[in-house]
């Protein structure tokens, strides 16, 4: 075992796309924190959940919840809109008022069943030409590559998300202080704020962990606390990350600069191993 880091901030997402919660600790299950993505938007147009990739005016969106999320329960969320306007899931006019800002018709769902198949199942693409349509969604421009989406689960190109949850593709995302600090050197002048690339956990690393580090814990397990994760794969990084977000501007020069120096990727996704608490300051050891 090697000592790697320590967490610097733990965060949870009540509504897909929007801005999210920063915890102080959290209990973490097989499905990642209690309550992340526990709510998302169904674009009723497309006939399918869909997120800032798609509907990029989510992130200037804060999302809060009105209670504790536990594995059986997700509670209903507060969201506050960039104009002030705050609306409740509870509200009988959150879904139209959603809409309104969007400028789509769209639906606003907790958490469904993973037997809620048709819930989940994707819609028809925007655009028939599908490298068009990769492209889009990835934010490549002339000249760069689109990710390999075979090493993603099988399920999600069925299904917008794993059954069962919102998540892209698995449970967590880890993002280390490490690989943030070696890109802000490849292009001083963006802002390299992990807000933008929306990680689960940020790993403050130690001095001699320098470069894309995490990009290495691929295939190896991490010990946090009580919590043992498994890192599975780099994060291959979308037009999310340039996105403007309460307090951030949009900036394309984000993503070229991850796409030409990080191979396309920031931080990498996890699953569980061993289900436990989290807290900030809690040691990290790479197993």
């Amino acid at each position: 075992m090697a000592v790697v880091g320590t967490i610097a901030a733990i965060w949870r997402y009540p509504v897909k796309s929007m801005a999210g919660e920063q915890l102080t600790s959290s209990m973490v299950s097989t499905q990642g924190l209690l309550g992340d993505r526990g709510w998302a938007l169904r674009d009723e147009q497309a006939k399918e959940i869909r997120g800032a990739k798609k509907m990029p005016s989510l992130m200037l969106c804060e999302a809060t919840y009105l209670g504790d999320p536990t594995e059986q329960h997700i509670p209903a969320v507060a969201m506050r809109l960039p104009d002030g306007t705050t609306l409740k899931s509870t509200d009988p006019e959150a879904s139209a008022r959603l809409s309104d800002f969007l400028g789509r018709a769209v639906t606003l769902w907790p958490q469904q069943p993973a037997s809620a198949t048709e819930h989940y199942r994707r819609g028809a693409p925007d655009n028939p030409d599908m490298q068009t349509e990769l492209r889009e969604i990835f934010g490549r421009v002339s000249g760069e590559p689109i990710p390999d989406l075979s090493v993603f689960p099988r399920e999600i190109f069925e299904f917008t998300s794993p059954l069962g949850t919102y998540f892209d593709a698995f449970p967590l995302h880890v993002l280390t202080t490490a690989s943030l600090d070696t890109l802000a050197q490849q292009n001083p002048n963006a802002q390299w704020d992990a807000r933008r690339f929306r990680p689960n956990f940020v790993i403050a690393t130690n001095a001699e962990q320098r470069g894309l580090v995490e990009a290495n814990w691929c295939g190896h397990s991490l010990k946090i606390g009580g919590l043992t994760l498994q890192c599975n794969l780099p994060t291959p990084r979308c037009v999310m990350t340039t996105q403007a977000l309460p307090g951030l501007e949009k900036d394309p020069s984000v993503l070229r600069t991850i796409v030409r120096d990080a191979a396309q990727n920031l931080g990498v996704y996890a699953v569980v191993q061993t289900p436990g608490r989290i807290a900030v300051g809690d040691t990290v050891e790479l197993l």
